[in-house]
């Protein structure tokens, strides 16, 4: 390999390397999204029992949020169906059963793409370590067969 051919290498393993950072940066906010909306999920599952448990019995009081630490005293009266928001101002009724149903399987396929978001993160990581190193040990190579030819 001659110096010609040494420094195509050199951009495209650092072309690829750059791919691989990008890469990176896009799970990673994905990431990050999906994981922030586990809890929200998680305490919208929490509701939705609570008010199955409502269903038998009677309303239930509780506090309402106005705005930060601004909150007001409402009562929920007894009922068999719950607004869900889905998202781009939609808001759809549900039966409470389909709602906790809805909900459960929101939850697990959040949870599902944050395990595969992690386990591909690990393999672009991977990649990038070792286009890393691969360039490192071109970049040797080539600084050596110079040496040697002076």
């Amino acid at each position: 390999m001659v110096k010609k051919e040494v420094d195509p290498e050199l951009q495209r393993l650092d072309e690829l390397r750059r791919k691989y950072k990008f890469m990176e940066t896009n799970m990673q906010n994905q990431r990050t999204h999906y994981e922030s909306k586990i809890p929200d999920l998680k305490a919208d599952v929490e509701m939705v029992k609570e008010l199955q448990k409502m269903k038998e019995g009677s309303e239930l009081t509780t506090q309402f949020a106005l705005a930060d630490s601004v909150y007001a005293k409402a009562t929920v009266p007894k009922t068999d169906r719950i607004g869900l928001w889905l998202g781009a101002n939609v808001m759809l009724e549900y039966p409470i059963d389909e709602a906790e149903e809805l909900l459960n399987k929101n939850l697990h396929q959040t949870e599902e793409s944050v395990a595969s978001l992690a386990e591909s993160l690990d393999f672009v990581r991977e990649q990038c370590t070792i286009t890393e190193v691969n360039i490192a040990r071109l970049y040797n190579w080539d600084v050596r067969r110079r040496r040697t030819q002076k």
